[in-house]
């Protein structure tokens, strides 16, 4: 059974950080693409940033680039998101994906989970 079990998220102030972490089984993780994605509010679901297998690849979303760092413990089965300079713009629920089935930055992950919200007041 595959669980996707994020974490990390909560209330921040602007300019702050945070450091989720997705907690990964039931699949082989060292070989699966794993991204993260986040709805805001009244908006459509959107890519952040997405790591290869290895952690030697990694790709961003023009909106995050420079301020959040995507990597993976294989050892661990875990994927983080470390996220420097909070905005408010920032706040939604993430989602952490594993398995991409075509183009990173789209949602054509075979599993997802539950989300984890992150809130970032100004």
């Amino acid at each position: 059974q595959v669980q996707l079990v994020e974490s990390g998220g909560e209330l921040v102030q602007a300019g702050g950080s945070l450091r989720l972490s997705c907690a990964a089984s039931g699949f082989t993780f060292d070989i699966s693409i794993m991204g993260w994605f986040r709805r805001a509010p009244g908006k459509e679901r959107e890519f952040v940033a997405a790591i290869s297998g290895s952690g030697y690849s990694t790709s961003y979303a023009d909106s995050v680039k420079g301020r959040f760092t995507v990597d993976r413990d294989n050892r661990r089965n875990t994927v983080y998101l470390q996220m420097n300079s909070l905005k408010p713009e920032d706040t939604a629920v993430y989602y952490c994906a594993a398995n991409a089935l075509g183009r990173w930055n789209s949602d054509s992950y075979r599993y997802w989970g539950q989300g984890t919200q992150v809130t970032v007041s100004s």
